[in-house]
């Protein structure tokens, strides 16, 4: 048995966050990782608002780019397969008084940053171990303890779940409510090596006029590498599997509509390079409840938000922030404040429900797309999505006050895509699923 201040299960970008604001803090930090240095973590395309809350971690933009770890984004490009192209790029506006944003932001290389994130936390004291949870100890919903797979019983006065979607550790034994958007999906992906690349995401549309759409993403990641990958529905991926395809096949096949990428794809193996394709299955979710007496859930274990939003890595760190914030205040009591703990479920919920219900009813589905077509459908989603972003990072909404009013703005938005979502649909028929030739 070993008693620590704070116990963190999870050591992604959400956990390593939360284990430096509470170390620096002063508390005695616990870092719980199932499975180090083994993961291939996604998100590496990052908003507006990611810099600043790395800068706060000590990882400011210069850095990261200087260090190789990163690359400048300033904007969005949005390609179809007939080489039509919209660019979004944040308007000049947001970069005066009183907004002050600055317009660039970054890709990162996630694997060297989690490397970067783990030296820190080291530095910053934190004690690391290896291991699963078998069993969450509890009683009147509080966290007593977690019992690891080998026998070992951690005790702390606070817990932080930072398992991710898969595990979500917490919201499994409280069995917490939540809600889920669209199908399950997969992403297939890779790093090819070219000659040149620009700064910023390109979001390839694989047939935008399908009912459900599937895309293609490139994000530069170094000057000369490109992240290269393919979301589809799980289903898709299924039957194809089941027709005797591998996912080598389906990838390249993907990659086959996008010339440069084809042949990149294909100077990679022309130099013998293994082959090293990832996946990942997911579904986007959003727990309605992210805290209880003495614990708090974060990153992806609270909210899934799809990786087409970009809003992933600045989820999870704005959840740690808040997170170890509460702890913090609460290091002298017996348990979290209620008030505390409410505002900061409905903030969590009200973010995750916005970006994932966007993005679902604008881009993914068809009525809309269909309706005014797949580059306008990019601006009704994209312009409220960072305004909403944009007014979080300013307004920073920690009190009842401000959570309300956030809160209150990102659901009146919901319900009129909602609504626009319901009135494109009653106008036209769904297009049969398209299928690949």
């Amino acid at each position: 048995m070993s008693t620590y201040d704070v116990i963190v299960v999870g050591s992604g970008v959400a956990g390593m966050a939360a284990c430096l604001h509470l170390a620096r803090s002063g508390m005695r930090v616990l870092s719980l990782e199932a499975d180090a240095g083994t993961d291939s973590p996604v998100g590496e395309s990052l908003d507006w608002s990611s810099p600043d809350l790395l800068a706060a971690l000590g990882l400011p933009m210069d850095q990261l780019i200087g260090e190789g770890i990163a690359t400048y984004k300033r904007h969005v490009i949005l390609r179809m397969p007939d080489g039509r192209e919209q660019h979004y790029v944040p308007g000049e506006w947001l970069g005066r008084s009183p907004w002050n944003v600055n317009l660039a932001t970054i890709h990162v290389d996630r694997q060297r940053l989690n490397r970067v994130l783990h030296e820190l936390v080291a530095q910053a004291g934190v004690h690391t171990r290896v291991a699963r949870i078998a069993r969450v100890e509890s009683a009147d919903r509080r966290i007593l303890a977690l019992c690891t797979t080998s026998g070992e019983r951690f005790e702390a006065p606070w817990f932080i779940d930072a398992s991710g979607s898969a595990a979500a550790l917490f919201p499994r034994h409280f069995r917490l409510p939540f809600r889920e958007f669209g199908p399950q999906k997969v992403a297939l992906w890779d790093y090819l090596t070219v000659s040149k690349s620009l700064e910023g995401t390109t979001l390839n549309a694989d047939q935008p006029d399908c009912s459900y759409l599937e895309w293609v993403w490139q994000i530069p990641i170094h000057p000369q590498v490109i992240s290269v990958g393919y979301v589809a529905r799980a289903e898709t991926i299924r039957e194809q599997r089941r027709a005797g395809e591998s996912l080598e096949a389906i990838f390249d096949r993907q990659l086959a509509c996008f010339p440069e990428l084809a042949e990149a794809r294909k100077q990679q193996r022309q130099r013998g390079e293994p082959a090293t394709l990832r996946t990942t299955t997911f579904r986007c979710r959003v727990h309605s409840e992210s805290a209880g007496p003495n614990w708090l859930i974060v990153g992806e274990s609270a909210a899934m938000v799809d990786p087409m939003t970009s809003n992933g890595v600045t989820a999870a760190l704005r959840h740690a922030a808040e997170a170890s914030s509460l702890i913090l205040r609460a290091r002298n009591r017996h348990e979290l404040p209620g008030l505390g703990t409410w505002l900061y479920s409905r903030r969590i919920a009200a973010l995750g429900l916005f970006f994932n219900s966007g993005i679902e009813q604008v881009i993914y589905d068809w009525p809309i797309r269909r309706r005014v077509g797949i580059a306008r459908a990019g601006d009704i989603y994209t312009i409220p999505a960072w305004l909403m972003n944009l007014v979080y990072a300013r307004m920073r909404p920690v009190g009842p006050i401000k959570t309300m009013l956030y809160t209150s703005a990102t659901a009146l938005m919901r319900r009129t895509l909602a609504i626009f979502y319901w009135f494109s649909k009653r106008k036209a028929p769904a297009k049969a699923v398209c299928t690949i030739p």
